[in-house]
């Protein structure tokens, strides 16, 4: 079947794509022909004029961790005079904000301390609850709950039922960055590996938590390492419907952001390639939609492409514009300088790619 004739069966939802024929469009079918196909499919999926936004704020509770990831510039080690655990004032305070500019949810996200008891978290989840009822907490990351775990000698589903407990609403999918294990050991040895996140997702899953996958391109990887993760999120979502009812609501992509660690440790390998441009990423952003036929929603990044690229992308298979991010650290830290961005400035960009803006919570409801 050529590229043409396998699009379209895609689009209709006749066929699904193998890992061979991921990278084989990858590498020879036409931008245009792929944006013209995940567009089918978003507008079979979601229909044709609405593109959906949220606004929240990323709170990062503490920036220590002990993984050392060598793309990340937010950590610090135990004991750096930058390193700090945040206090219950100004985590208060930050929710309040968010509240103010009329946000419905809170991502909790920090590194893999290694002092903190699952009584911190606990504590932390259920005085945001109690405080700020109305607020949607999507906390943590496979590999925090994975941590949490193995301080705790839990097993993750042991754990993601204290903390939903607490008050714990969503997993997100951070922490991914490529399920591929091959990557995985090179750029983050000491972080969960792809079986145990995904099993973490699973596990989520079994509790009816709200959750999200994700990819970071640009460690230098092949095409076939890429949709060898797309592959696992996918059989893993096939999995947690026939089993659980539920999944992964959605997915987003975003290139590397990296300004030294990174650069430094693999810059300088012959034939190496950092990050993603425009149209590398408008041809992953649509292939990840048609790869991807299980899950519903697609996220544009405009963090890390800006808001004219991520507008893009909503012809090339995404229906989310994500959200207006009041706050964030970790990609910012790596260099981004799209670092934030008003309700009002989502909404022209959306209308002004030609769509419909509509604001959502976190289960993609209309609010």
């Amino acid at each position: 079947m050529n590229d043409l004739d396998l699009l379209d069966a895609v689009a209709v939802g006749d066929e699904r794509l193998s890992i061979a024929d991921g990278v084989r469009l990858f590498e020879s079918a036409q931008l245009e022909d792929l944006g013209h196909a995940a567009n089918r499919v978003r507008q079979r999926l979601n229909g044709d004029r609405v593109v959906t936004y949220l606004v929240d704020r990323n709170v990062n509770y503490t920036n220590v961790c002990i993984t050392d990831c060598k793309f990340c510039e937010f950590y610090r080690p135990p004991g750096h005079e930058e390193s700090y655990v945040i206090s219950e004032e100004l985590l208060y305070q930050k929710v309040q904000e968010t509240l103010d500019l009329g946000g419905t949810r809170i991502l909790l996200q920090g590194g893999h301390h290694p002092d903190l008891k699952i009584d911190f978290y606990v504590n932390m989840l259920r005085g945001l609850k109690n405080k700020f009822p109305q607020i949607e907490l999507n906390a943590f990351s496979p590999p925090e709950i994975a941590h949490i775990a193995d301080v705790e000698k839990k097993s993750c589903l042991e754990v993601l039922e204290i903390l939903k407990d607490a008050g714990m609403d969503g997993l997100p999918g951070g922490g991914g960055e490529i399920l591929d294990d091959e990557i995985r050991n090179r750029v983050s040895p000491k972080k969960l590996k792809t079986d145990p996140w995904l099993s973490c997702m699973l596990d989520a899953h079994s509790l009816g938590m709200v959750t999200s996958a994700s990819q970071v391109i640009g460690f230098g990887e092949d095409p076939r390492h890429r949709f060898n993760a797309l592959e696992s999120i996918r059989s893993t979502q096939d999995k947690s419907l026939a089993v659980h009812g539920c999944g992964f609501l959605s997915f987003v992509m975003w290139p590397l952001q990296f300004e030294s660690r990174y650069g430094e440790v693999f810059g300088g390998r012959k034939g190496v390639k950092l990050g993603a441009e425009r149209n590398e990423y408008l041809r992953h952003t649509a292939l990840s939609r048609l790869y991807l036929d299980n899950i519903r929603h697609i996220g544009a990044s405009w963090p890390t492409m800006g808001p004219e690229i991520a507008a893009e992308a909503l012809v090339f298979g995404a229906d989310d514009f994500g959200s207006t991010m009041i706050e964030e650290n970790v990609v910012s830290s790596a260099g981004s300088t799209n670092e934030s961005m008003t309700e009002g400035a989502i909404r022209s960009h959306i209308q002004s790619a030609g769509f419909s803006p509509q604001k959502r919570d976190t289960n993609y409801e209309s609010v």
